[in-house]
């Protein structure tokens, strides 16, 4: 079944045992009213025919009863022995099957009789009558609600024509409705179909400006078919770089391994040139597919091995290790003995290695590394005084394969990834990665991690 059609139903459905429920109400509420009104005018009546009673003459009591009849109605005074005083009636089928009834407390009373006509609702009312202070008697008077059955049907037929009513209207307003709001979503579902056929990602197109929750639904949408656009450029960009990458090493490696298959190795100078190209390609072609999986692993993975860890004592062992094999000088700074942080040691390790080795590829002069802590972060500066990065490009140093100088890049053997790799490691440990640079006077990368 259609969304639209159980809306519909739905809608439909609840309103009308909403009607239902406030029809009872409304029923149940006239009848009680319009009972009570005719009780109170009958007990009133009751009131003042005790009233002229007790002012007339005894043999006259008959005659003072006929003046309160009214059509439909009988009235009637019972002495205590239950026996029948005076009565008048111009409706012998009510009083005939009414019993006369002596009471000293005034009640109030409904009763359905039934008449050679059909049946009748009669109300009753039962006063004491009491003369200087002793009971004497009972009033009684009743007479036929006649209005009262014609009343109820016409409000039953009121009531039904408006439930009627009602539940057609609610079946062509829940039409419109479920068409208002299934629009948006009919169009997210004609965009995914044709997503799903083309292959291309599309937006949908937000008509009209509602400011509901189906349209921030809508704007939701585009921005994932937004993102899913972007990561697509991207993984094309990375493709095409890669396979640009890689294609220049292979094409050397192919060129070499040609010459020597047609002139053999007899020239010692062309073999040990040409060995040595293919060693250098094959060596920069195996760092390449290592960055790429160093790449590929820290977007890949959503978990930290997070451990405590001692920046000062992992900078000390960082800074020994490169010394030795690039003979360059490191100095580290700090003031504090310890400065501890939560991180995966393995990966913070990495990217303070990633920002050393840029530093040693592009400059010649010493390397500072700075260790301070606040309240609030722990901070480590990597600081060199080299070529630099010119100001226009800082914008896209940590994009994939950048390289602000590719000649020089391809001499220091960079493939444009470890920024990239640097900044996403950064991103899952929530700290933040900056860098300032000037050219010929150096760069400053700081890394700021949260307490």
């Amino acid at each position: 079944m259609k969304i639209t059609n159980k809306i519909n139903l739905i809608t439909t459905a609840w309103l009308l045992c909403v009607l239902m429920l406030f029809n009872v109400v409304v029923f149940v509420s006239f009848i009680k009213i319009t009972v009570n009104m005719e009780e109170d005018a009958l007990l009133q009546k009751a009131n003042d025919i005790i009233t002229e009673i007790h002012t007339g003459h005894p043999g006259d009591l008959a005659e003072t009863l006929k003046d309160f009849l009214t059509i439909h109605s009988y009235i009637r005074v019972v002495n205590p022995d239950g026996k029948i005083l005076a009565e008048v009636t111009n409706d012998k089928e009510i009083s005939g099957q009414i019993r006369p009834k002596y009471t000293s407390e005034q009640e109030t009373g409904r009763i359905l009789i039934g008449t050679d006509t059909g049946e009748k609702q009669v109300i009753y009312v039962r006063v004491p009558i009491k003369m200087s202070g002793h009971l004497r008697g009972t009033l009684d008077f009743g007479e036929a609600l006649m209005g009262l059955e014609m009343r109820k049907d016409i409000l039953l037929w009121i009531l039904g024509v408006c439930t009627v009513l009602s539940a057609i209207l609610s079946l062509l307003g829940g039409r419109w409705l479920s068409g208002l709001i299934m629009r948006p979503i009919s169009n997210m579902i004609k965009t995914m179909e044709d997503i799903e056929q083309s292959g291309v990602p599309k937006k949908i197109v937000i008509q009209n400006r509602t400011r509901d929750e189906l349209e921030q639904m809508a704007s939701t949408f585009n921005r994932m078919i937004e993102r899913l656009s972007e990561n697509m450029e991207k993984q094309e960009q990375f493709i095409s770089d890669a396979s640009h990458e890689l294609k220049t090493p292979i094409t050397v490696i192919k060129s070499y391994a040609s010459l020597l298959r047609r002139r053999g190795v007899q020239n010692i100078e062309m073999s040990t040139e040409a060995i040595e190209a293919i060693y250098s390609e094959a060596n920069r072609i195996q760092k390449m597919t290592e960055m790429f999986l160093n790449i590929a692993t820290s977007e890949k993975e959503t978990t930290l091995d997070v451990t405590k860890v001692d920046l000062i004592s992992l900078c000390k062992e960082i800074q020994k290790q490169l010394k030795n094999a690039y003979k360059r000088e490191i100095h580290l700074h700090y003031n504090e003995e310890h400065i501890f942080i939560q991180a995966d040691e393995l990966k913070l390790k990495q990217i303070v290695i990633i920002l050393l080795d840029n530093a040693i590829k592009y400059s010649k002069d010493q390397i500072d590394l700075y260790l301070k802590r606040d309240e609030q972060r722990a901070t480590i500066v990597v600081k060199d005084y080299g070529i630099g990065i010119p100001e226009q490009d800082l914008q896209r140093i940590f994009e994939r394969f950048y390289r602000v100088d590719k000649a020089r890049s391809r001499e220091t053997g960079g493939t444009g990834l470890g920024l990239a790799i640097a900044k996403n490691i950064m991103k899952m440990h929530r700290g933040e990665i900056k860098i300032i640079s000037k050219e010929e006077k150096g760069t400053e990368v700081e890394l700021q991690f949260p307490l």
